[in-house]
């Protein structure tokens, strides 16, 4: 059979986490249209007949202001390094740019077999990608050029057969079944800062992390219970999450729960604490304490 890493690398925003969640087929990591969603690495694993690939949904690469954002650049440098394929994932649908440029300088010497995949084609029209194809194929040789949609599915059958043919020979890496290394409690923190990313706005989700304080499973005539902190840097980002009378964490609240009921097999109860920590970015103590890179 065949099985390796596959390091899903990109600019912010480029669609890499819905990708995941397409061809894994259930939801492993957060979405937003906000860049920076994703803080940490997030591996989403698929079995197929005669094969098995684990992908690696990287941090968005972009230039570090605070420790936090170091460490995200580093997480997705790693895994670029370590993967068996690297897909470049390109936003079809955006201007190419001085970012773009950069990706391609840091691929050019990578070893191993480089996809190019360009998303939201959805929203692009067919002359207008012809020539960013064209671009692309210039500037490097790809193992595999690929336009997809994640949003309906266009072409991800035919990538992920690609991504198998180019992955070696080798024994399953993961037991049977397994989907994500993501626990219970990084999945919790995940979904209530994905509704926080949502429900709020400016600059905000930059400057919000959770922390998971503690959960305690259901019990006989018992919901779960879910306790957690927002953090925030300044009081006045601490006003916009709890919004007037609480009507905006309270909110958050809901549209968590809707998620975790089901995440966690029970009836929720989800207490939502925020809390100021000024420059909390930049504490590596405390980025220690959120798995590395804000949880």
């Amino acid at each position: 059979m065949r099985a390796g890493f596959v390091a899903l690398f990109g600019r912010p925003n480029a669609g890499k986490s819905t990708l995941l969640n397409r061809i894994v087929g259930q939801k492993v990591a957060i979405v937003s249209n906000r860049p920076q969603t994703t803080r940490t690495r997030i591996l989403g694993v698929k079995a197929y007949p005669g094969g098995q690939v684990a992908f690696i949904d990287t941090p968005g690469m972009h230039r570090p202001a605070h420790r936090m954002n170091v460490r995200m650049v580093d997480t997705a440098l790693e895994a670029m390094r370590s993967g068996d394929i690297v897909a470049l994932v390109v936003d079809a649908s955006a201007r190419p740019g001085a970012g773009d440029r950069s990706l391609l300088d840091l691929v050019r010497p990578v070893e191993v077999p480089v996809f190019l995949v360009l998303t939201k084609t959805d929203v692009v029209k067919k002359p207008a990608l012809l020539p960013l194809i064209d671009q692309y194929r210039r500037e490097r040789d790809f193992a595999e050029i690929v336009p997809v949609s994640a949003l309906d599915g266009t072409n991800i059958e035919r990538l992920e057969a690609l991504l198998l043919g180019h992955l070696p020979e080798r024994e399953a890496l993961f037991p049977e079944g397994f989907v994500t290394d993501q626990g219970d409690r990084a999945r919790v923190g995940e979904i209530v800062r994905e509704k926080v990313l949502w429900h709020t706005r400016a600059e905000l989700p930059f400057a919000a992390a959770i922390v998971v304080d503690r959960m305690e499973p259901a019990a006989a005539g018992r919901p779960a219970a879910v306790y957690c902190t927002i953090l925030v840097e300044r009081d006045s980002q601490k006003r916009i999450v709890v919004g007037r009378g609480g009507a905006m964490v309270k909110a958050i609240g809901q549209a968590a729960r809707a998620e975790l009921e089901p995440l966690l097999g029970a009836r929720v109860f989800l207490d939502l604490r925020v809390r100021v920590k000024a420059a909390w970015r930049d504490d590596d103590r405390l980025l220690d304490g959120l798995g590395g890179a804000a949880e």
